[in-house]
Parts: structure tokens; sequence; C-alpha cells
């Protein structure tokens, strides 16, 4: 037996939902498909005050399967679909019309979509936005080669890195120019080597997302 639900969701996304929570202006930026599921997400995050832009195609919205433990822990099982086919040429500069940028480390795994976020980050710099990277997965990063993502990141100069733990570890450690806003899970988060502990917490119902809260924050 299991709770099941259907939503919206993807880090970009939860960044957007949360940043619009908090009152900012909020767009997401990707490839999505004009399938249900594209059509539930789209509906969704309007709802929620995020404006979508971004190339559609007839079908193909990534989906992601998340499984919850009892005590909160989490494991995914991505299929990323149209999202990875995002070409630069495909991106329109008053997309990235902005004051700051968050890019997703997952943007950065997969061609073409790692060079259209490459671009968007010229693109955003132009209009004097700040940057901020996730680095998303630590499993992700290892797979695709932790030499050639932590060079990817460098090349985009970012002005914030998001990371926990094991991110951390595999991507081999700060970079000198960027605000580096480390996570430790229940023991809180450093900012920049500025140590802040959590807030207690009663019961874990789900991780999922959490970081991208922060982020948003």
């Amino acid at each position: 037996p299991a709770r099941i639900m259907l939503s919206a969701g993807g880090q970009g996304a939860n960044v957007a939902a949360w940043a619009a929570a908090l009152g900012a202006e909020s767009r997401w930026l990707g490839k999505r498909g004009d399938d249900p599921s594209g059509r539930l997400v789209a509906e969704r995050l309007v709802g929620l005050g995020v404006e979508l832009v971004g190339p559609v195609e007839p079908k193909g919205t990534g989906i992601v399967v998340s499984l919850v433990e009892g005590r909160g822990e989490r494991s995914m099982f991505p299929d990323r679909g149209a999202a990875v086919r995002l070409a630069p040429a495909e991106l329109r500069p008053e997309w990235l019309a902005c004051d700051y940028l968050h890019v997703s480390g997952y943007a950065l795994l997969a061609e073409p979509v790692a060079r259209a976020a490459v671009r968007a980050v010229e693109l955003a710099r132009q209009m004097g936005a700040k940057v901020s990277v996730d680095l998303a997965s630590w499993s992700a990063i290892r797979d695709s080669g932790a030499d050639r993502f932590r060079a990817l990141v460098e090349s985009l100069a970012p002005d914030a890195v998001f990371a926990n733990e094991d991110e951390d570890r595999v991507f081999g450690g700060r970079l000198a120019d960027a605000a580096w806003i480390l996570k430790h899970g229940a023991r809180g988060c450093s900012f920049d080597g500025d140590e802040r502990a959590a807030l207690p917490v009663q019961e874990v119902v789900d991780t999922t997302g959490a970081g991208d809260a922060l982020a948003a924050g």
C-alpha cells in the first residue's frame, strides 16, 4: 500500500513557485510538451503565479517518479523528455530579462540543454542579472564526469552556488569567487561559512523540494 500523488515539480519549477510565493516576479524557462502532463504542470505553475516561457513540443514533458520512504528520504527516477532538447538558438533575449537567474545543475548534464544554459547565462548577464547554480545531484555529477561538470560551472562564473554535503564532496569543494551555500540537512545550512541551525521539526513529511525552497528564499 502507498500514498500516490501527481503534481507539478522539477528543480526549476520548485524554485520558481516558491519565489512567487515569497512575492517575487517569477519566470520558468525550459522546454516542455503540449501533452497531458505538460498541461497539468503549466496549469499548476501559472496558478501559483509563475510565468512560463520556452518552446513547446507536441509531447515529451519530463516526468520524475519520486519514492519517499517513511523517514522522509527519497529516491528519484527521472525521464527528462523534452527538457534536454532545449537548444541555444531557441532562446529569446526577452526571456532572460531578469534580476536573478537560477540555473539547475540538471541543465548542465546533457546536450544541447547545457549549451542553452550557458547561452542563457550570457543573455541574463547582458541584462545585468546575477546568477546562481544548484549542483542538483551528486550521483549525476559523478556519472557525467565531475571534472567536466566543475569546469562548466566555473565557466558560468556564478555569484552563488547551492550544494549539499555529498554534492560538495563530488564537485571538489567551493569555487573561490562564488558565495557557497552548503546544506547540512537537519543540521541546518552554511551561508558562505556562516553556520545557521535548522528550525526544529516535529515530523519529517517529505524532503522532496526542500533545497529548492531554500534556494528561492
